[in-house]
């Protein structure tokens, strides 16, 4: 693969990353509220892998080839972002995990629940269908599934190390300071209601336009 390529990818793969959204709010809860971060993380990253797959036998292109499909997905994305900003918002993970005693979420349940996250994802979709067949190269020596899988991994790698990372800041410091946790979670939870907002309107110009 072209290295130049290669490495713009991964630069603009890792800023979509660090940009707040679901995952990290799913990240920063199971960091508070759980033993440990590992099966919230491992579902983000199947559901992600899932895509990744789909995206290099050419379920994403075959989506990419039916806009009405891109317009269903998208407006379900941002109905499902509007729900977990409205509820991060209303109930930041730092106040239930003030309040609670109860028992542990079971690791099984926040897997499928972390797949839920990724898969419904926007900005997975942005990535996986959207940016990565714009850094493949036809000329290149690997086919272009093969291109898409590793650019795929790629994302996927970046995620574990920023996911990571911002789980175990959540157990190490946020536990330590609510008022961070809360102004944290404001910002996780109004930028997931500005996405959704901004992928509806986004939409809807390019549907009336």
């Amino acid at each position: 693969m072209n290295i130049q390529l290669l490495l713009a990818c991964w630069a603009m793969m890792t800023f979509m990353v660090l940009v707040p959204g679901p995952d990290w709010a799913y990240v920063i809860a199971s960091g508070l509220r759980d033993r440990s971060i590992l099966p919230a993380l491992g579902g983000i990253l199947i559901g992600y892998l899932a895509a990744v797959v789909a995206v290099a036998v050419g379920v994403g292109a075959a989506v990419a080839a039916m806009p009405w499909v891109l317009v269903g997905l998208t407006f379900t994305a941002a109905a499902y972002l509007l729900y977990l900003g409205v509820r991060v918002l209303i109930e930041p993970p730092a106040a239930v995990a003030g309040a609670s005693g109860g028992a542990e979420t079971r690791p099984w349940l926040r897997v499928v629940q972390g797949a839920g996250v990724s898969g419904l994802n926007p900005k997975g979709l942005l990535v996986l269908v959207v940016l990565l067949p714009q850094f493949t190269d036809a000329a290149g020596a690997w086919p272009i599934p093969v291109q898409l899988a590793v650019l795929g991994l790629i994302f996927v790698g970046s995620c574990a190390l920023v996911y990571s990372a911002v789980g175990m800041g959540a157990k190490t410091v946020l536990r330590a300071r609510p008022s961070a946790m809360r102004l944290v979670s404001r910002i996780s939870g109004a930028a997931m209601v500005v996405l959704a907002v901004v992928l509806v309107v986004e939409q809807l110009s390019h549907l009336l336009g």
